[in-house]
């Protein structure tokens, strides 16, 4: 089977032809808590989260009630227009208020939606919004826990939106109305239909035109359809649209980006239009040769983002969501897994324009190894999940770096059994998207773990209990007893702090004040080199890319941090396994001496360990060369019975790449 995606841009403050998008991130006055003295409030910009307690590690950290409010100018030219808010995502319950009266309602973290305000507005003056944002736990809104912080706020963007009454519909789930699917796709051909959900009155006609063009503005193919408005002032247009030797796009290689215009026409004049980019492309799993694109083998070399960062907790600006895309394309990452929910739109458009293959996945998650559920039996949590299913997929749908649907993770069993509830799961994403295969993450056995199209386990071996070998023995068993299903790596890392630093080579605890650095890296050494030899694993993604907030863990160099990041929180500190990976995965020519921070020495015969993907490596110790090697099947190197002198020690090595030659060096104190 064939699965192709479309992907939709659009800009933060943009006006055209009957639409106009203001940002409201500016100047509200926050409160916090159910009552508050008037004229009593510190204003604040979006995003924003109350939640610094839980970045100062507060396992009780604040989940409650905010208060967001300010007064907006409303002009009187803008009567006759549909007016909405929305808000890109807010945690966890959302109630808005318009001039003291209620709009609306959403349940659930983590995805968008709109409200049509129109019928509370006063034209021609201020009109005042209030916002209620509560985000204390709910048994039946997901996640009911997880191993992150749940910051409460108006995390993300909001946005006025202004149409003519004839528009592109705002009201579907949060999506922008628009869903671009395929039926066909090759390197000679892709059909495409355009399904346009649109609003205006009823018994009355419009126009729907969608063009496709090149990156210069060349029109492609274009196709109209004049569509009809029923009872209650709505309509949907079908499209089809055929491209010849279509441009494919390309993960990483090639991300190559069409771009579309719709447009909705009333008497000839246009009343709104929406401009998106789409990548057409298709792909597969192969469950003895993994993960193909466009029928090319692609190993998925994948890391695990949260959408979390040192002083500002998930509130994150574009600037953080482009800064954390350049250190995954630096380290080689090809693939994503933003675990445990949806993230910010702009995320996926960074991703469709670099090239990541994507999972993306709903917060259904399971407790994992710690006390309390994932799942409760009740009717409202049921349906909240699959509301929440609903809004990601529609609005995502879109976008061509979303190759997988992810359910759930690491539930279990027992207690109320979410077994029969993922299978409705399943049968919806496919529902909404017969496109996308499903996938989850599981941390156990049992049935759970087939009734995805694709499996993933989060695997620790060599951090919590057993080595590193005991992932090959169980991948190999899990992979001949179960021919049949499609195996990927949905987790895997170790803890390390920066500070922690060790010239000889011993497994920690987990749970202890010491994760040095050299373990994390030695575990990765040894998990990669297991996964990259079985091409029948689909995809791996390391956790974490990233150091992220979960206010419980005491744990590492200090509380409340989650440390298996490859990055710390703050961005700044790449670890050594960062270059570890960058070896293997950036064809980009380097070399690296590990142990580098691990500045003071005990031991007078060490050994020195180098990461390079160029084929020889020449070491240097006080100024003497000692040996030249080729890096192993993972690209590192191991100078043994190297002896340091008391005192500095001035660590060298070069490595040629044609003519250019490239040097790493630092200083051990013995």
């Amino acid at each position: 089977m064939k699965y192709i995606l479309i992907i939709f841009w659009c800009s933060i403050v943009c006006q055209s032809w009957g639409r106009e998008v203001i940002s409201l991130n500016r100047s509200w006055k926050f409160t916090p808590g159910y009552e508050t003295a008037k004229n009593t409030y510190t204003e604040v910009n979006l995003p924003h989260t109350w939640n610094q307690d839980a970045l100062a590690a507060k396992v009780n950290y604040e989940r409650g009630l905010g208060n967001y409010e300010k007064d907006i100018d409303i002009p009187a030219a803008w009567q006759g227009k549909r007016l909405y808010l929305r808000f890109k995502g807010a945690n966890t319950i959302t109630n808005v208020f318009i001039n003291g009266k209620h709009a609306g309602e959403h349940r659930g973290g983590y995805t968008a939606f709109a409200m049509d305000i129109t019928p509370y507005i006063h034209w021609g003056t201020k009109n005042n919004i209030w916002v209620r944002v509560n985000n204390s736990p709910q048994l039946d809104i997901m996640p009911l826990l997880g191993d992150f912080n749940m910051y409460g706020g108006i995390y993300r963007d909001v946005e006025l939106i202004i149409t003519d009454p004839f528009h592109i519909s705002l009201s579907d789930y949060g999506s922008y109305g628009l869903y671009f699917t395929q039926t066909d796709v090759s390197r000679e051909k892709a059909r495409i239909l355009a399904k346009i959900l649109v609003k205006g009155e009823t018994g009355c006609s419009s126009v729907i035109r969608v063009k496709i063009e090149d990156p210069q503005g060349k029109n492609i193919v274009s196709a109209e359809q004049e569509i009809t408005f029923d009872e209650q002032g709505e309509a949907v247009g079908e499209l089809i649209l055929n491209i010849s030797k279509p441009h494919l796009w390309n993960g990483r290689k090639d991300p190559f980006l069409y771009k579309t215009i719709t447009e909705l026409l009333r008497k000839g004049q246009i009343t709104d239009r929406v401009e998106e980019k789409i990548g057409i492309r298709y792909f597969r799993v192969d469950p003895d040769k993994g993960f193909f694109l466009n029928d090319e083998p692609l190993q998925l070399r994948g890391a695990c983002r949260h959408q979390d960062r040192a002083e500002i907790g998930n509130a994150l600006f574009p600037s953080h969501h482009r800064e954390d895309m350049e250190i995954m394309k630096e380290m080689g990452v090809n693939a994503v897994r933003l675990a445990h929910y949806p993230q910010d739109r702009y995320v996926y458009d960074l991703c469709d324009e670099y090239g990541f293959i994507v999972w993306a996945e709903i917060p259904f998650v399971g407790p994992g190894g710690y006390r309390d559920k994932g799942f409760v039996d009740q009717p409202s949590f049921r349906e909240n999940g699959k509301e929440q299913l609903k809004e990601m997929i529609r609005q995502h749908f879109n976008h061509p770096s979303i190759c997988f649907w992810g359910l759930f993770n690491e539930l279990k069993e027992n207690g109320d059994n979410p077994l029969e509830y993922v299978k409705e799961l399943n049968v919806l994403a496919h529902q909404e998207d017969p496109t996308r295969p499903t996938t989850s993450a599981s941390n156990q056995g049992g049935a759970i773990n087939f009734i995805t199209d694709n499996i993933a386990w989060n695997r620790y071996d060599g951090w919590y209990g057993a080595t590193p070998a005991t992932l090959a023995s169980w991948l190999d068993k899990t992979h001949q007893a179960h021919p049949e299903i499609k195996i990927a790596i949905s987790e895997y890392g170790a803890g390390a702090s920066i500070y922690h630093q060790q010239d000889s080579l011993v497994q920690t605890s987990p749970g202890s004040w010491w994760h040095p650095e050299n373990w994390q890296t030695e575990y990765h050494i040894q998990n990669w080199k297991i996964i990259s030899e079985r091409p029948y694993v689909w995809g791996s993604f390391v956790w974490n890319m990233f150091d992220f907030g979960a206010a419980h863990r005491t744990e590492g160099d200090r509380p409340g941090i989650n440390d298996k990041g490859l990055v710390t929180h703050d961005r700044k500190v790449k670890k050594e396994a960062f270059y570890f990976y960058k070896a293997n995965w950036n064809p980009e020519p380097m070399v690296y001496i590990a142990g580098r921070r691990s500045v003071n020495r005990v031991k007078p015969v060490t050994e020195v360990q180098i990461f390079s993907n160029c084929a020889e490596v020449t070491l240097k110790v006080n100024g003497q060369i000692i040996k030249k090697m080729q890096p192993d099947g993972v690209k590192v190197c191991i100078f043994k019975d190297i002896r340091l002198k008391k005192g500095e020690n001035n660590i060298e090595v070069s490595a040629k790449n044609g003519k250019r030659v490239i040097t790493d060096a630092c200083c051990w104190i013995l």
